[in-house]
């Protein structure tokens, strides 16, 4: 279904037309929204921490609110797997749709750096001549004042990274105190921002081509039926410029004005087909409706379509592959959900002291030793107290522990007391509780073994 697109675009640099239109005017407004909140989420505050951190190096992941420890990666792989099968998902009904209004790499370099192109170079044609002209006073302004505002750009977007890595408390501490103090992280945001600016004021579209794996996994994701940016040609061909003396020569709607070529941002022609390097960013069904409407033609020649409607006008109708996936993705969410649900703010683990079996405290009682961890998953310090859940049984600290600090552990050891006469078997439960301001935040379960009192 897919194909390639040989010209020469990976070999000369792209200068596409400024697009214009009306879903280039929607596309502004969801990149604008989607950047206010890519900005934002590592600087705005809930229940104590950022919005979103994602803290590799110290293992600490927060989700509006939701702070995630290496404890809970099974909830944080999950969390992936529905994000994987979502796009997947998105990708069979709608295509690349994703790659050219939502993506960051797409919004940052059409709806930033190239509008900031167009404002100092000019449309294509200007930008071609300044580019082919010798340097001079003209051209080195232009070319100077557009490259420093690139790098202003990158290190704001190094920054607001960073502040998704490390957390935007410690990059306040990079940027106020003394460089000698953070040298990792000083090299770290310069290191980002020279990346960002290399992508965006030289790869640009080669990201999108040639080192994103997204666009080449369309090949398997999509289907006769996914809606696609694509070219009507039953419609449109034979195409031809538009003659006084042909009115007898039947041609298609397509004048070959070369336009929805032009302000493609990959350089493709969309008349050839579905190609990989499409990312849907529809600037080609603008410029194609504009010419429509100046001579007369119903718009959307270029559109929405699935490959069956192209080959035989068959309506949009959603496949049972798309179907299957929300299906998945629905069964995984529902999993997902009850596991945040019954996610507990303090996990605690108990496991008997190793080599160790059971003490007998004179005729009357047998004790087991353990050793338990309790794991603060909140961002405040607590106090806490830790209990058998069975009143019968009594508890012996060795190694007692009421405070947990905020992301912090606790270990605690202790014996736990039984009355031989509660005892009737070898193997039995016990179950502890952790409590926090007369609540319970925790339980623990565990195995007692006693030699059964028979008498």
């Amino acid at each position: 279904m897919l194909q390639k697109e040989n010209n020469s675009k990976l070999k000369g640099f792209l200068y596409p037309k400024k697009p214009s239109g009306k879903l280039y005017a929607y596309r502004k407004w969801v990149s604008y929204t989607l950047l206010l909140l890519l900005f934002a989420c590592p600087f705005l505050k809930m229940n104590g921490e950022q919005w979103v951190l994602l803290n590799f190096i110290e293992r600490k992941f927060v989700f509006f609110g939701l702070i995630f420890t290496p404890q809970d990666f099974y909830l944080f792989a999950l969390a992936m797997l529905i994000f994987v099968i979502f796009i997947v998902c998105f990708t069979v009904v709608l295509g690349r749709l994703w790659c050219g209004w939502a993506c960051p790499q797409t919004i940052f370099m059409e709806m930033v750096f190239r509008r900031i192109e167009y404002w100092i170079e000019g449309d294509a044609p200007r930008q071609k001549r300044l580019n082919a002209q010798n340097w001079n006073t003209e051209k080195i302004l232009k070319k100077g004042a557009k490259h420093f505002i690139f790098l202003v750009i990158s290190f704001a977007i190094a920054n607001t990274f960073l502040a998704y890595l490390i957390g935007s408390a410690q990059l306040f501490k990079i940027i106020i105190e003394p460089v000698n103090q953070h040298i990792s992280g000083f090299i770290s945001i310069w290191l980002f921002t020279f990346i960002f600016y290399g992508v965006f004021a030289y790869l640009r579209e080669t990201v999108c081509i040639v080192i994103c794996p997204y666009g080449r996994l369309q090949g398997v994701l999509l289907d006769n039926q996914s809606l696609l940016v694509a070219y009507d040609s039953k419609r449109g061909e034979p195409r031809g410029k538009i003659q006084r003396h042909d009115a007898e020569e039947k041609k298609g709607d397509c004048v070959d004005c070369g336009l929805c070529v032009q302000v493609c941002p990959t350089g493709i022609d969309i008349r050839k087909g579905t190609q990989m390097e499409c990312v849907n960013c529809t600037a080609c069904i603008d410029a194609c409706d504009e010419v429509m409407f100046k001579i007369n033609k119903p718009e959307r020649l270029i559109g929405f379509y699935n490959q069956d409607y192209i080959s035989e006008q068959k309506p949009f109708k959603i496949g049972l592959k798309a179907y299957g996936y929300a299906a998945v993705l629905f069964v995984v969410f529902m999993v997902f959900s009850a596991l945040i649900y019954k996610r507990e703010a303090i996990e605690t683990t108990v496991l008997r002291a190793s080599g160790t079996l059971y003490q007998s405290r004179g005729t009357n009682q047998t004790s087991n030793l353990y050793n338990a961890e309790l794991i603060n998953k909140t961002n405040k310090t607590v106090r806490f107290e830790f209990r058998a859940k069975n009143k019968e049984d009594k508890i012996e600290f060795i190694q007692a522990a009421s405070v947990l600090p905020k992301d912090g552990s606790a270990q605690i050891t202790f014996f736990l007391i039984r009355d031989n006469k509660t005892i009737t078997a070898y193997k039995m439960d016990a179950t502890f509780e952790v409590l926090v301001d007369g609540k319970v935040l925790s339980k623990a379960n565990t195995s007692f073994f006693a030699q059964p009192d028979n008498h």
